[in-house]
């Protein structure tokens, strides 16, 4: 061919190599003419394998708007192949070559037009020509349009879905764009393994970080979400996701979801597995990719001993576990003795990733000392664990431990109920009257957990006549046996369902005039009327809702979705009457959410308060139905007819106040003898912990 065209045609070329692995650089070539090329290497005896070589460098060496032509008796294993490796990014059209005058060949000949665009964009096959109209064999025409058919649903189809799942060979056909950048906020689901390159099939989800310009630990990394935890909503949902990715300092994060395919292996035998797959999934060159991390949701536990498991037909399988932590020193630990570190922990298994209830267990009696005081100060601030944290482990029990550990009522592990106590303070002069006057308040808790808080109000505060209100006698029997509840005569527990008691109670309750929820008729007198609002009590009431969910996929996890409806908190604000506080431990990563339970809270109440604890997801809400205590010179600038939303901060180990002590006094020590009887284990109220804490 050189020596027939050298003279006539001497700029061309003409070049002997393998079509399957050109010489050329990448993005060589405008046009590239293939004149039976594909047909041949797709003879059915060959199979697919090299002419899927030579597509790949036909795509490789086509420059970016560049023309593919090629010739071909278009039989559906070619067009299966041509289609597919074409699908994203390509401009595909149809044409049939027209025949010679006379003519009348067993086959057609057509040459089909592919145009390189940008990676991952799709559109539909062009069909250029009338297939009626063509006299040749009707069985190749028929299964020509039926491949196209199929392609173009194909591709409707992904054109179609938001979340489609993606094989790993489409991401690298260009489903995705080009893997090997970056594309800030690209998010899609791939299924790795597929191909038997490895033990399993993995379900992922590709997360490029929104922000690119933040300084990055890693290039990529690796996050494993077990499957215990693969239903929660900081998982599942597309804006949980990009919290994890937030949180993991990756530019790229690979989601990765384990499930009962995996349950047999153990994690390092799957990191082994996905170690493999994952690095085609890593941005860069392949000589430029540094090590790819793995990462996944630790609990943060040293030391764990089940003491107890259980099933209740309620809640499902409950466990009680001591745990010790891998770390809970700070700059004052030489001031904790060796026993502090140790915590008993209540969790369902239906939420792994939730701390129902953790306590202190000590084998020493707490001291009334000022040393003492400091000691809880500094055991406040090195554990901050609460519902909707991580979780911890510990070793010994109560009951056939290996000590004599104790729970310390006197002391709250978790911050949260340290900011329910604080809140306190929004009702200060009502509490006080209480306290003189040796009332009782009557306070409600929806949710008792292992009755840590409710046993430490009780302790602090003689002046509250707590009800807790719980759906699950199991959790009831486990907080008794297990972590030291007791019940006396102003600390009781009653089976059933929170709101539907705060709701019979609301229709025994005097509307307050002229809020536009206080126009509902009273209703006679119901069972309910006497334990809310006995003789023995003030006007000021206290509801406190500390339960969870058992829906975790909807992004609420404390309290369940039915506890912030609005006509659930017109019941509140009925029951409580003027003057009470409405707690609700919220524990939400979705700011939409968090959203709509403050704004609905808003409607119904005079005053709201949040206090967001440091580091932790919980967020306490306080709404009142008063206006408060002004200790903190709280800037409120709205008119007194408006719902405001002041935001209150929590620091732990800076300020501290003697509130619950301040209250304790009011009552002789014989009183206080009295009513707290079995629940606090001591003759006398304990003073209540140093509620270290800064309000701004």
């Amino acid at each position: 061919m050189l020596r027939r065209y050298v003279r006539s045609r001497p700029e061309m070329k003409w070049r002997v190599m393998d079509m399957t692995e050109m010489q050329f650089t990448d993005e060589f070539f405008d046009v590239i003419l293939d004149k039976g090329g594909l047909d041949a290497l797709m003879e059915p005896e060959h199979g697919v394998k090299l002419g899927s070589k030579y597509l790949k460098e036909v795509k490789r060496v086509l420059k970016m708007g560049g023309r593919y032509l090629c010739l071909t008796l278009a039989e559906s294993h070619v067009l299966g192949l041509l289609f597919s490796e074409f699908r994203f990014g390509w401009e595909t059209n149809i044409l049939a070559i027209a025949q010679k005058a006379g003519g009348k060949p067993s086959f057609q000949t057509f040459l089909v037009s592919i145009v390189k665009e940008k990676l991952g964009s799709i559109k539909p096959v062009i069909s250029s020509f009338d297939h009626r109209s063509l006299g040749c064999n009707e069985k190749q025409i028929k299964a020509l349009v039926n491949i196209v058919e199929e392609e173009n649903q194909i591709r409707t189809d992904y054109s179609s879905s938001a979340d489609i799942m993606y094989s790993l060979q489409e991401l690298q056909l260009g489903a995705k764009g080009n893997l090997k950048e970056l594309q800030p906020g690209r998010r899609f689901q791939v299924v790795l393994g597929e191909q038997g390159e490895s033990l399993y099939t993995y379900r992922t989800v590709l997360l490029d970080a929104k922000q690119q310009l933040a300084p990055f630990l890693y290039h990529c990394g690796v996050f494993i979400v077990p499957k215990t935890r693969a239903h929660e909503w900081l998982f599942t949902s597309e804006e949980g996701q990009w919290l994890v990715v937030e949180s993991s300092k990756a530019a790229r994060l690979i989601m990765v979801f384990l499930d009962s395919r995996h349950s047999h292996s153990s994690i390092e035998n799957i990191q082994k597995d996905l170690s493999p797959l994952v690095k085609g999934l890593a941005p860069g060159e392949e000589d430029d990719r540094a090590a790819i991390p793995f990462m996944m949701a630790n609990d943060g536990v040293k030391e764990r001993n089940i003491v107890h498991k259980v099933t209740s037909t309620t809640t499902g399988p409950i466990i009680v576990e001591d745990v010790i932590y891998e770390s809970v020193e700070n700059e004052n630990s030489s001031l904790i003795p060796s026993e502090v570190k140790m915590f008993r922990r209540l969790t369902f298994e239906r939420s792994l990733g939730l701390v129902q209830s953790e306590a202190l267990l000590t084998t020493e009696e707490p001291k009334n000392s000022p040393d003492d005081n400091e000691r809880r100060k500094n055991e406040l601030s090195s554990k901050s664990k609460k519902k909707g944290r991580r979780k911890t482990d510990s070793r010994t029990s109560n009951n056939g431990s290996k000590s004599s550990l104790k729970v310390d009522h006197r002391c709250l592990a978790s911050t949260y109920h340290s900011g329910i106590v604080s809140g306190f303070s929004l009702i200060a002069p009502s509490l006080e009257n209480a306290a003189s006057s040796q009332k009782q308040v009557k306070t409600v808790v929806i949710g008792l957990g292992a009755g840590l808080l409710p046993m430490f109000l009780h302790g602090c505060f003689p002046f509250l006549d707590i009800e807790v209100v719980e759906l699950d006698s199991f959790v009831v029997k486990l907080a008794r046996d297990y972590f030291g509840f007791t019940e006396d005569l102003h600390l009781k527990v009653r089976i059933g369902d929170g709101i539907k008691y705060i709701q019979d109670a609301s229709f025994s309750t005097k509307p307050e005039k002229g809020h536009p929820h206080g126009n509902t008729p009273e209703s006679d007198g119901k069972s309910t009327s006497s334990l809310i609002n006995g003789n023995d009590c003030t006007t000021v009431k206290i509801l406190i809702v500390d339960a969870d969910s058992s829906d975790l996929s909807a992004g609420l996890t404390c309290p369940p979705a039915d506890f912030v409806e609005e006509s659930f908190l017109v019941s509140v604000r009925k029951f409580l009457a003027e003057g009470g506080l409405f707690v609700i431990n919220l524990v939400s990563r979705s700011s939409s959410i968090r959203e709509m339970v403050v704004s609905r809270m808003t409607v119904v109440f005079d005053r709201i308060f949040s206090l967001e604890l440091e580091e932790d997801v919980n967020e306490v809400l306080f709404a009142t139905t008063m206006e408060p205590l002004d200790p903190f010179a709280l800037p409120v600038s709205a008119p007194s007819d408006q719902s405001i939303l002041v935001c209150l901060g929590l620091r732990l180990g800076f300020f501290r106040f003697d509130f619950a002590d301040r209250f304790a006094s009011s009552f002789s020590d014989g009183e206080a003898e009295e009513e707290q009887g079995g629940g606090g284990g001591a003759a006398t109220p304990p003073p209540a912990a140093q509620l270290a804490s800064g309000w701004t």
